[in-house]
């Protein structure tokens, strides 16, 4: 993000789509019949393919120690060095590399032993072109797909990596913190904070930076499932245990099984779903609705709450030993307003992820987004943002596109404080001018003699400042 004075220009950026590409890929033809390679690879390399040819399984070797390829379509029937044990090798050298098997025979020992170590498919000679350019082009797809699952994955956990959570202030890297001794553990934790402030984001932090990142993550709003079907959501039921219940349903423990459950709004948890949550706690079993059979699961739990416990547990509305169980390890999230100097970052994170490029914020309107006290946190910084994006100029945050209760701070309630890395103050003030002229122009319905009464001026003055911000009107 960067911060401009009044009248500076601010870049446009842009996203450019990525193309989509045909399906390519570098194939090794593994057979020592030379006949067969030279078929397969005119074939393969009219498909659009990249082809290198091997004589037998040994030389396959010594080029897959120096070269990389997508599929091998190998014979297993040949001398040195067999297909089935190239496969062997290929496993464990090169194991993203998809292999094909060639074979005399559909119901050969040596092909069903393939397939059981692994080969993507066999074919049998005499084999038809079609047949070989199917098999090669599935196998390719499943080799792209497992790649761009792991790309997913890998990014999934990047993304909720505690260190690429937005914030640098020093609240934020107590939580970072926080979260880096914890997630390896099984401990329970419970997450606080005001609405807003990333509960949940802390919760897919210790969740994918945990042994069970490749485990289901189950979130559970408590306030919002009604209390009459909290229990069948949360543990399942079995057929007819209640009207409506046609058929066995598992439950959401069920399915965050080897995984972590969050429990978000865990204060809203009703007194006899509490009791049944502990007995999970503490015996890792439960029984469905309506069932007979205990079921055990494994699964980590982790809590969230924006109310006190301490003082709900006192004041009987939570129970104690419930509120232990969970407490093992507290993770505190501070208010915005706490940690303001985060701002910037915040903003400069949303434009990146939500419009593909950063943004110029004048500094009129970056001193009204720290000032203001942020009540519904990040989750309303970022509805300010969208409001931003939408309304203002994709080029840069100005005063004129903030809402009205952070452009409140303008009137001088509160008294603005001078940042430490200082401003130019013709600039901010020369923005906080154009808001006022703006607005007493909408009171006025654009009448100038009007605003210029409510900025107590006169009518040459304000035309003089209208026309100096290109905002002069028609009476």
């Amino acid at each position: 993000m960067h911060i401009t004075g009044h009248g500076t220009p601010c870049p446009y950026g842009k996203v450019i789509p990525m193309a989509n590409k045909k399906l390519t890929g570098r194939i090794l033809v593994v057979d020592d019949e030379a006949s067969l390679r030279e078929v397969l690879t005119i074939m393969l390399q009219r498909e659009g393919y990249e082809v290198e040819t091997a004589v037998d399984g040994a030389a396959a070797q010594e080029l897959l120690k120096e070269s990389d390829f997508d599929l091998i379509i190998s014979d297993i029937k040949m001398p040195k060095v067999s297909g089935v044990e190239l496969l062997r090798f290929v496993r464990a050298h090169a194991p993203e590399t998809v292999m094909i098997m060639i074979t005399a025979f559909s119901t050969s020992e040596e092909a069903v032993e393939a397939m059981k170590l692994g080969a993507f498919d066999y074919i049998t000679k005499p084999f038809r072109n079609d047949e070989i350019r199917l098999i090669v082009r599935n196998a390719l797809e499943r080799r792209a797909l497992r790649q761009e699952n792991q790309t997913l994955r890998q990014e999934l956990v990047q993304r909720y990596s505690f260190a690429n959570m937005v914030g640098k202030s020093a609240p934020m890297q107590e939580v970072y913190s926080l979260i880096s001794k914890v997630a390896p553990s099984r401990a329970n934790v419970l997450v606080t904070g005001e609405s807003g402030t990333g509960k949940e984001l802390v919760a897919k932090a210790i969740h994918f930076n945990s042994p069970r990142r490749d485990h289901a993550f189950v979130p559970v709003n408590c306030g919002a499932i009604p209390e009459t079907l909290l229990e069948s959501e949360l543990f399942g039921h079995e057929k007819g245990a209640f009207t409506g219940a046609n058929g066995q349903k598992a439950g959401l423990f069920e399915v965050a099984d080897h995984g972590t459950i969050f429990l978000d709004e865990i204060g809203e948890l009703p007194a006899s779903m509490q009791v049944k949550l502990l007995r999970v706690l503490q015996e890792r079993e439960f029984r469905r609705v309506g069932g007979t059979k205990d079921i055990s699961v494994d699964v980590r739990l982790i809590a969230a709450t924006n109310k006190d416990l301490a003082v709900e547990t006192k004041e009987g509305r939570f129970r104690e030993d419930l509120y232990y169980r969970l407490n093992v390890i507290h993770i505190p999230l501070p208010p915005l307003r706490q940690r303001s100097e985060d701002i910037p970052l915040l903003i400069s994170h949303f434009y990146q992820n939500h419009a593909g490029h950063d943004v110029k914020v004048s500094e009129a309107a970056l001193r009204l987004l720290l000032d203001y006290p942020w009540p519904g946190n990040i989750r309303e910084l970022h509805n300010v943002l969208e409001r931003c994006l939408v309304l203002g100029s994709a080029e840069c945050i100005g005063v004129d596109c903030l809402p009205p209760q952070v452009r409140g701070a303008i009137a001088g309630v509160p008294a603005h404080e001078l940042p430490e890395e200082g401003l130019d103050l013709d600039a901010y003030l020369a923005e906080i001018e154009r808001e006022l002229l703006l607005k007493a122009l909408e009171r006025s319905n654009g009448v100038r003699t009007h605003a210029a009464e409510l900025l107590k001026m006169s009518f040459r003055s304000i035309r003089y400042r209208l026309a100096k911000f290109g905002l002069d009107v028609d009476e």
